[in-house]
C-alpha cells in the first residue's frame, strides 16, 4: 500500500467530490475520485486525491495509503436515486465546497496524469497555465448536471464545453451523461482531442483523429453498475497514456469495467488478476 504526503510527487492526480450515495442497503462512498482513484492505485501509479468533504459523513477506509487534500465543508455531496412514473429521478440532496485549483501543492501540479472529475459542478473545467500534466483527461459529467431548488438534477448546457474539451488530452462520457444526443455527442467529438463515449452493456464508441470506431463490451452477468465508467475512464487515461494508442486503450478499459460490474460498489475495483488478464487480452 503506497503512504505519500502531498509533497511528495504522484503519477495520478484526481480531482473532484467523494459522494455519499444513499440506497436502499445504507449509505455507501461514491464519486469518480473515490473510483478512479482506486483503480490507479491497482494500476500501480502512485496516487493524489484532492475534494471536499465532511470527514464526519463519510468513511475513507477503502483509500487507506492514498494521501488526500480535502477543503473543508460542512457537508459532504449526497446523492439519491428516486424511482417516478417518469423514470428514475436523482436527488442531490447536500453539496460540499467549491474546488479551489490553489489548493494543489506545487508537487502534485506536475502529475503525469491529471483527472478532473466533476459530480456537482465543483470546480472550473479548465486548468490553469501553471499545471503541466502530460496527459489532462476530464469525465465531465459533473458540468453536464444542474438541479432545482429540491435538488432534483436535470441536463444543463456545458458552457465551456469548447475550449476544455480542447485542452485536454481525452474526455469520456457515457451516452446518459449526454441524453443520447447524438449532436451534442458529435460537437463533442469535434472538440476533442481524444473522446470515449460509453454505451453500458453495449459497449463504447471512440472518436480519434476524426475516426471512428464502435467496441464491443465483453458479456458479464451485472450486479452492480455503480462506478464501472469511473474504472474505464482510469484505465483508458492510463492506458492511453502508456501506449499512446486509443484503440488498445478503449479495449482495456472496457475489459476491466465489463468484469467490474459482477461485484457492487468499491468491491468492483479491479484485482491484479483481472488487470493481467486483460492486458494479455488487448496484446
Amino acid at each position: 500500500m503506497l503512504n505519500l504526503s502531498p509533497q511528495e510527487k504522484v503519477d495520478y492526480l484526481v480531482i473532484g467530490h467523494f459522494s455519499k450515495d444513499l440506497t436502499p442497503e445504507g449509505s455507501r462512498l461514491g464519486g469518480t475520485a473515490a473510483y478512479a482513484a482506486l483503480t490507479a492505485r491497482a494500476l500501480g501509479l502512485r496516487v493524489g486525491i484532492l475534494s471536499s468533504f465532511n470527514p464526519k459523513d463519510i468513511s475513507l477506509e477503502a483509500l487507506a495509503g492514498i494521501p488526500v487534500i480535502n477543503i473543508p465543508a460542512a457537508k459532504t455531496t449526497t446523492f439519491s436515486n428516486l424511482e417516478t412514473s417518469d423514470g428514475r429521478q436523482q436527488i442531490l440532496h447536500r453539496r460540499a465546497a467549491k474546488i479551489d485549483f490553489a489548493q494543489i501543492p506545487e508537487m502534485w501540479r506536475r502529475a503525469t496524469i491529471i483527472h478532473l472529475a466533476p459530480i456537482a459542478q465543483e470546480m472550473d473545467s479548465q486548468l490553469p497555465a501553471e499545471f503541466s500534466p502530460a496527459l489532462l483527461g476530464l469525465t465531465p459529467q459533473g458540468w453536464l448536471r444542474g438541479w432545482d431548488d429540491e435538488g432534483r438534477v436535470s441536463p444543463k448546457k456545458w458552457l465551456d464545453a469548447e475550449a476544455s474539451l480542447n485542452q485536454a488530452g481525452a474526455a469520456v462520457l457515457s451516452i446518459e451523461d449526454l441524453q443520447e444526443d447524438e449532436e451534442l455527442i458529435e460537437e463533442f467529438s469535434l472538440s476533442s482531442r481524444v473522446l470515449a463515449v460509453t454505451e453500458g452493456k453495449e459497449g463504447a464508441r471512440l472518436y480519434w483523429n476524426h475516426d471512428l470506431r464502435h467496441f464491443p463490451a465483453p458479456k458479464a452477468a451485472a450486479i452492480d453498475t455503480t462506478g464501472a465508467g469511473d474504472i474505464f475512464a482510469a484505465a483508458f487515461f492510463i492506458r492511453l497514456h502508456s501506449t499512446r494508442d486509443p484503440w488498445e486503450a478503449a479495449r482495456f478499459a472496457l475489459c476491466l469495467a465489463s468484469r467490474s460490474v459482477t461485484r457492487q460498489g468499491i468491491a468492483s475495483i479491479p484485482t491484479e488478476e483481472e488487470i493481467q488478464t486483460c492486458q494479455m487480452e488487448v496484446l
